[in-house]
């Protein structure tokens, strides 16, 4: 994925979702939470989030027990991806942009308690290794 692909697909759609979810919960602010992948601290990326308005809190560097889609999501579309074969690419297109849609939202909400015992852990052995939680 390049940067431009993701201003341009992705973003637009993270800009509908928290537009929706401010008329639900009422609030201006908005943050996310990106890893360090080089899309993520394009300049165009970064640009396009202060125009729209939201913060971006630090992923700490070389952190991948932190990031969701590493510990949850990926291995949740490895599993579906593993049950189906794909002749094409837009095959295989079509489903990776459709199962994380397909996912109940209890999984999600789930996800990010899970996320915050991890977020935790980490602030509590500072720099120590430790196994998967």
């Amino acid at each position: 994925m390049t940067a431009t692909y993701y201003v341009q697909n992705v973003l637009s759609q993270v800009k509908s979702a928290i537009n929706e979810q401010r008329l639900k919960v009422s609030t201006s602010r908005t943050l996310l939470l990106h890893d360090n992948a080089g899309p993520h601290k394009a300049r165009a990326t970064t640009q396009s989030l202060h125009e729209l308005g939201i913060q971006v809190l630090s992923h700490p560097a070389y952190s991948p027990d932190l990031a969701p889609c590493d510990f949850w999501l990926l291995t949740i579309l490895k599993d579906r991806l593993a049950e189906g074969k794909f002749d094409r690419i837009q095959d295989l297109t079509k489903v990776v942009n459709s199962e994380p849609w397909t996912i109940p939202e209890e999984d999600y909400q789930g996800l990010f308690r899970k996320w915050q015992i991890r977020l935790k852990h980490c602030i509590e052995s500072p720099g120590e290794y430790f196994e998967e939680l």
